[in-house]
């Protein structure tokens, strides 16, 4: 469990980033819940080696969160600049770097024992995405969830631009544990997700697609 003194300064950095009020689950999507592994040959260095948490996939578009890269060396160092001063606890825990969309704005991915249908976008039946006042408050408290990850950043999909993507060899999608989002051995996550499905990156070499 984690824990943050927060500032009423740092409250505007979480603003809303998505619609999420009264949203009970998103089972009916796609690849909701899913992870996608990039291929080599992925010319976009953002997503070099990237393994992303898809939250949402629809007939609308897909959005997911990079779980293995991050935004600066601490997150004491992230918060600092948004008037949040980190526990000793967390001082050496990483922000995540989520992707190229909204790059301004930070939200909380986490266990679902935090859950308000008001407030929280239910990922699946263990996890939540929060990017409200509340969420950031209460890592402060006794409600703070036993797990939980600070994201900036997302990475977004028109309708049909993932699907392509797909189709011409650039993702690879993976059902990997929960678990590997709030691992902290971001050098490994990639190869790790490949594994799952017994692919090794040698077996790789020169697969990939272009995004």
């Amino acid at each position: 469990m984690i824990r943050l003194n927060v500032t009423a300064q740092a409250l505007e950095f979480f603003l809303p980033l998505l619609h999420v009020g009264g949203v009970e689950n998103i089972e009916s999507t796609k690849l909701g819940g899913r992870f996608l592994v990039s291929m080599p040959g992925m010319e976009d260095p953002r997503f070099d080696r990237a393994v992303i948490y898809m939250c949402s996939h629809d007939e609308n578009g897909a959005m997911g969160v990079i779980i293995n890269k991050t935004k600066g060396p601490f997150l004491s160092d992230m918060l600092e600049q948004t008037g949040i001063k980190a526990s000793v606890a967390i001082a050496d825990s990483p922000v995540l770097d989520g992707g190229p969309v909204d790059i301004n704005r930070g939200f909380v991915l986490h266990t679902a024992d935090y859950y308000f249908p008001e407030t929280c976008m239910r990922l699946s039946e263990t996890l939540a995405l929060s990017s409200d006042q509340d969420a950031l408050i209460s890592l402060t408290t006794d409600q703070a969830p036993d797990q939980a990850v600070l994201i900036v950043g997302y990475s977004g999909w028109a309708a049909g631009q993932l699907e392509h993507e797909i189709a011409r060899n650039v993702w690879m999608v993976v059902d990997a544990p929960e678990s590997l989002i709030f691992d902290k051995d971001m050098k490994t996550k990639w190869s790790r997700a490949l594994g799952i499905l017994g692919i090794t990156p040698d077996m790789l070499s020169g697969a990939g697609g272009r995004a």
